[in-house]
């Protein structure tokens, strides 16, 4: 069996932005940054002059969001679209409440303004009250707002599990969940709508496993939005002024709901499937969750067909809140059984509940959703949903109402096999700091002393022997401790503190801890840019000297600069009494510093490792001629080096006369700290150049030319491939390339990629499956046991637990079996 794809289509990689039809290939960040685009569009068309904002901070799952809009910028600007990056997450969204003020100033240069807010879970807790003023005060009828939350739902790259949902309600705001890519132009243009025409801002949910994918998409036309029959209150719904405090706020907030329910009943976001009138058992879903489900009705054998033979209907919600009411007891009513699928809290299921005790006669005959009926637990509200999860879940409620069919048994076959999650000791890709990092030196205290974590990439130092512990949220760094330390006895502590955390909301702890009267030295780690998030820049004008002045201000007497480069620096241009020491002087300035009473800075200043390597790339900045080299014949495998260097590139080597270290140049970013060990088998080498091998010289397109054509196997359902490996090796660019060359061939494709600390060493998993058209696609995430192949390019990383539960004994595997020292 053969599948012959189509034609590969002439594609350029613009295309994601200018296509108005057909199909493009999409990122997460991409979609965000197009749906600021299409409304540009969609304005322009309409004949309006509105103009763009968007404005944020970064933090996973949105953490390359501002780079794709940097990217975008001569796009971005001809389509009279600004971009402000923030300093915080509320600064952020009060500028947005700024733009919504435009259309009501005389000054005014357009008709309106369009927004987007985005940031990370925490930082839409840490805006709350900016959030909650500004939907509030509301939007202007020719802008609208947007507010993309990046949900961490399985906690993979942040400090605890987040579901914004219920946040946006405790505001007041509208939430939009889409499921897919598609749904996000899709949602962003009725968010849009939905904003201008009630005053409401719109939240907008980004979970990472959406927002971190990339996917086929097919466009779709532009919507047309009916006008509701809604009266609106005196005023109107949107910003005004003067509008002081008062009752009529809240009593705005009512109209402006009524509104959202009046648009949605005249534009539905919720769809039922099938539209059976006469379905025995639905499902209600939303968002990622919905594609959970279609791919567990899939795996049972439930096809439309199928389903509506046997009387089954989905109801997709795409507006969790607040939750339309007439369609959805529509959908419920008169049911045998309603199965409510919502991965973490139901927000859904509560409105259900609350509706059926004012509407009794559109009950369904049973609901069940976290709890059966029996009141056990059913779906769980804890960790993630997944297909295979879902199986029996669903197989159970469906046993009870279609005995015949079978779906326990299949369920039980299904998931008898359980995945096995391979757990080799010794074997795993544990995150470490970088060839070169700053943190190898800045993040060691002296014996005796103990160091506190902060958000950052230093937050390694926790795992590395360094007497580092805690962790607190972003810009509360120490202040815990200005706390605990009056009932402990503990006489000092060091808060590593970055220096993009410093910036964002960190001076404020330094504050806090002054005025506490704590006993405590920041360690204010200046790397030059925000590295745990791909080396974009501070937001803002920020240097050493800066900080310096800035804490002095803030009534911190003793400061100290350490530098791997102190000679770059003049005491004329620091306060009065700040000391500058090389950095081999650390233990040192620690050690006086711990005695000092009060809050002490030390301000360590070394730029960051990777983006020290971008630069020169770029030849931005040198690229000293000088190598380091170990002599094997003479190195006696001490490991002092490392131990002086706790660097990646010192690397184990197997010799005759057995284990010695060797530096990789391939990753080394000449930090050179691993000469401070006392050791005669080093050489450095300066003034020379490294070589290139020469290249084979091979014809690659004539030897191309000569080989068969691939017999493919046909594509009758989705196929699952699995690419594992290192950070910095390639393994998102394999799963780029796969997925495009798919896209090209006119199949549907999706990738996503699980990085978390990738570019630290860490472990990647590159998710892709590919089928014969986009909506052929459910979930982007492979499920356990789903594997149909994998290429393993770690054999560390490809028998870790997350990669080796997708395997099954129809697995094949091609696996790379070269060594990679792990951290």
């Amino acid at each position: 069996m053969t599948y012959h794809p189509g034609e590969i289509r002439a594609y350029a990689l613009d295309d994601r932005y200018t296509l108005e039809t057909g199909r493009v290939f999409l990122t997460g960040t991409q979609a965000l940054t197009r749906i600021l685009l299409d409304q540009a569009r969609r304005d322009r068309a309409a004949g309006l002059r509105t103009r763009g904002f968007v404005s944020g901070y970064r933090g996973s799952p949105l953490g390359g969001l501002d780079q794709e809009l940097w990217r975008a910028g001569e796009r971005l600007a001809a389509a009279g679209i600004e971009f402000m990056p923030a300093v915080n997450e509320d600064l952020a969204a009060t500028a947005v409440l700024g733009s919504q003020q435009v259309e009501t100033s005389p000054a005014a240069q357009c008709q309106g303004v369009f927004a987007m807010w985005y940031g990370k879970g925490p930082g839409l807790d840490r805006a709350g009250d900016a959030l909650r003023h500004g939907n509030a005060y509301g939007s202007s009828p020719h802008g609208g707002v947007l507010v993309v939350a990046g949900d961490d739902h399985g906690c993979v790259s942040s400090s605890m599990p987040h579901q914004s949902d219920a946040a946006f309600l405790t505001w007041f705001m509208p939430v939009l969940h889409p499921a897919d890519l598609g749904e996000y132009l899709a949602f962003g243009e009725y968010g849009y709508a939905l904003s201008r025409f009630s005053g409401m801002w719109v939240g907008f949910k980004a979970i990472s496993e959406t927002v971190e994918s990339g996917r086929s998409v097919e466009l779709r036309p532009d919507r047309r939005f009916v006008i509701p029959d809604f009266t609106m209150p005196p005023g109107g719904l949107h910003y005004r002024w003067p509008d002081l405090p008062g009752p009529q706020i809240e009593e705005r907030m009512q109209a402006k709901k009524e509104a959202v329910f009046a648009f949605a009943e005249a534009n539905p976001i919720d769809r039922a499937l099938y539209g059976l009138r006469d379905a025995r058992f639905g499902i209600v879903t939303t968002g990622k969750g919905h594609l959970d489900t279609m791919e567990a009705l899939r795996l049972l054998g439930l096809d439309e067909a199928r389903c509506r033979a046997l009387g089954i209907d989905i109801y997709k919600v795409g507006m969790v809140w607040p939750l339309p009411r007439r369609a959805a007891l529509d959908f419920v009513r008169g049911k045998e059984e309603i199965l409510v699928i919502e991965e973490k809290r139901g927000i859904i299921e509560s409105q259900f509940k609350e509706y059926f005790y004012d509407w009794p006669g559109d009950k369904p005959r049973r609901m069940v959703g976290k709890r059966d009926e029996a009141m056990n637990r059913l779906v769980p509200w804890t960790g993630e949903l997944s297909p295979r999860l879902l199986v029996p879940i669903i197989a159970s409620r469906l046993e009870k109402l279609f005995p015949g069919e079978g779906f326990a048994a299949r369920a039980a076959e299904i998931t008898a096999e359980p995945p096995v999650a391979l757990t080799i000791p010794g074997a795993t890709r544990t995150p470490y700091f970088c060839s070169g990092c700053p943190h190898n030196t800045s993040t060691r205290v002296p014996e005796g002393s103990q160091a506190l974590a902060g958000i950052g990439c230093h937050f390694m130092a926790s795992w590395m022997d360094r007497n580092t512990t805690s962790l607190i949220q972003m810009g509360g760094e120490g202040v815990n401790w200005a706390a605990s330390s009056k009932f402990t006895g503990q006489p000092h502590v060091f808060q590593n503190l970055g220096d993009g955390t410093w910036y964002h909301s960190g001076s404020m702890a330094i504050r806090q801890a002054i005025a506490a009267g704590a006993n405590i030295t920041f360690k204010i780690l200046y790397n030059d840019a925000v590295a745990m998030t791909g080396g974009q820049p501070v937001d803002g004008p920020v240097s050493v000297q800066a900080i310096a002045h800035s804490v002095r201000a803030e009534g911190v007497e003793r400061i100290a600069l350490v530098s791997d480069e102190p000679a770059r620096f003049h005491a004329g241009d620091f306060p009065a009494g700040t000391t500058i020491h090389a950095r081999e002087d650390l233990d040192a300035v620690q050690r006086a510093l711990r005695e000092v009473r009060g809050v002490s800075v030390l301000i360590y200043a070394q730029t960051c490792a990777t983006e020290k390597r971008r630069r020169r790339k770029r030849g931005l900045i040198e690229d000293p001629p000088k190598f380091a080299f170990i002599n094997e014949l003479v190195c006696e495998g001490c490991g002092d080096c490392s131990v002086a260097s706790n660097c990646l590139s010192v690397e184990p080597v197997e010799t005759e006369f057995g284990r010695k270290r060797r530096i990789n140049l391939s990753n080394c970013n000449k930090d050179f700290s691993c000469l401070d060990g006392f050791c005669p088998s080093f050489v450095t080498v300066e003034g020379a150049r490294r070589r290139k091998r020469a290249g084979t010289g091979a014809d690659v397109a004539a030897l191309a030319a000569t080989l068969p054509p691939p017999d493919l196997p046909r594509l009758d359902a989705p196929f699952d491939l699995l690419v594992t490996g290192v950070g910095g090796t390639g393994v998102v660019t394999v799963g780029a390339l796969i997925t495009m060359a798919a896209h090209l061939e006119g199949l549907g494709a999706s990738v996503l990629d699980f990085t978390g600390f990738a570019q630290k060493f860490g472990p990647v998993l590159s998710f892709i499956r590919l089928a014969p058209r986009p909506e052929d696609i459910n979930q982007v995430r492979i499920d356990a046991r789903a594997a149909d192949a994998v290429i393993a390019c770690d054999i560390v990383v490809s028998s870790s637990p997350k990669a080796s539960a997708t395997y099954s004994d129809r697995t094949r595997i091609v696996l790379n079996r070269a060594e990679m020292p792990t951290g």
